[in-house]
Parts: structure tokens; C-alpha cells; sequence
């Protein structure tokens, strides 16, 4: 089922005409291992993962994969040691303090940590993330940082505005091009995300099935 799922997802991606270079997310939150090694003997090595002791085991679990982990989940101020030593990626940095905590934390010897700025692109009360008018001015900070390496944006958007915020975060990654990366679309809508230059999509239940 996992396989067919992801050639089906894979289908989805490949039927919007896009130019940029397209990365399937696998959302493995209270995913099993052995569903996750499913997908990697299908093919795929990118997941997301929302909840960071669950994703410490899952790591360990599959440590000689050679999988790539992406933490996408909110992130309290004492989880981002663990974050900072185990991921290869992170897409939710809605703060400057957090950005400072996994530079001072990230080991030299992994390299720069990938990171993303989470943007609350409909200024949502609901929702963390910097606001649009916010965004220059934290930028501006992550060149002093020396372990993790800016590459982008996430956003969240008001499933009834999806089209439009997504059309503003194309936008927003026009004013910034030393940047290379926009994650964001999911099941509902990724074609739409893809259509204004998505880079991840972040897909869940459309691979693993409905939670039982």
C-alpha cells in the first residue's frame, strides 16, 4: 500500500508543470519503524517528523539508511539540543532564539544544520512564525550564524486561503534570492504549493494510510 501510495503522490508532483526541483516530505509522526522502512524500500529517504523523543528512536532505529530527517514540528527551547545533534533539517524556526540555540548547539563535526523560517503568512493567532512585515529584519540576523545555514521558508496557510498565501510566499522568496527553499503544501493542496514554487511538499496520510 505504501508503495502505491507514493507513486501516486510521486504522479501528483510530476502532473504540475514546475522548473524547480521537487522533494517529497514523508510525515512519519506516530509512524513505526517498519512503516518507515517500507517507504524507504520504496524508495523514499525524506521524512518529517512533528515530536522529537518518538523521532530520537525512529532515528536510532534506522541510523544506517542513510535517511535524510527533517524536524517539522512546534519547537520548545529544551528540545533544541536534541533537534540540533539529530536532524538534517529544520523547517519550523518561528524565533530568533531559536535559531541562536541550534547554532550554539549543532556539533561542527555534522556540518551546518538546514534550517527554515516558519512564517505565519496569514497572521494567525493560532499559529507561530514570524509575520511577513518581520521578515527582512530576522534574515538579516542568520548571517552571523556560523552552524546552521538559512535556506528558506515554511508557512502553514488558512486551508480557506491556500491559493493566495501561497501565491505571497513566491513572492516573498523573489525578494530574497540567495535563498533556495519553500516548504510548504500537503495533501489538499499541492499542486497549488508546487504552482508557486514549493521545493518540499509535506505529505502524511496520503502515503501511511489513516491512523488506526
Amino acid at each position: 500500500m505504501i508503495k502505491d501510495n507514493l507513486e501516486k503522490i510521486k504522479s501528483r508532483i510530476n502532473s504540475v508543470v514546475h522548473c524547480q526541483q521537487v522533494t517529497l516530505i514523508a510525515v512519519s509522526k506516530t509512524r513505526s519503524v517498519s512503516e518507515i522502512q517500507s517507504a524507504v524500500d520504496a524508495g523514499q529517504y525524506n521524512f518529517g517528523e512533528n515530536y522529537l523523543q518518538e523521532s530520537l528512536d525512529k532515528i536510532e532505529a534506522l541510523k544506517d539508511k542513510g535517511l535524510v530527517w527533517h524536524f517539522i514540528g512546534p519547537i520548545q527551547s529544551n528540545k533544541t539540543l536534541k533537534i540540533a545533534e539529530n536532524f538534517d533539517w529544520v523547517h519550523s524556526v518561528d524565533r530568533l532564539k531559536i535559531a541562536i540555540r541550534l547554532n550554539e548547539q549543532r556539533p561542527q563535526n555534522l556540518g551546518q544544520l538546514n534550517v527554515l523560517l516558519q512564517v505565519n503568512i496569514d497572521n494567525e493567532s493560532t499559529k507561530s512564525g514570524v509575520l511577513v512585515s518581520e521578515i527582512g529584519q530576522v534574515v538579516s540576523q542568520f548571517s552571523s550564524f556560523e552552524n546552521i545555514c538559512l535556506r528558506g521558508f515554511m508557512c502553514i496557510p488558512n486551508p480557506n486561503n491556500s491559493a493566495n498565501s501561497f501565491s505571497l510566499m513566491s513572492k516573498i522568496m523573489t525578494e530574497h534570492r540567495n535563498l533556495d527553499t519553500l516548504s510548504m503544501g500537503m495533501s489538499a493542496d499541492m499542486e497549488s504549493a508546487i504552482n508557486n514554487g514549493a521545493t518540499f511538499v509535506r505529505i502524511g496520510t496520503d502515503i501511511f494510510g489513516e491512523r488506526v
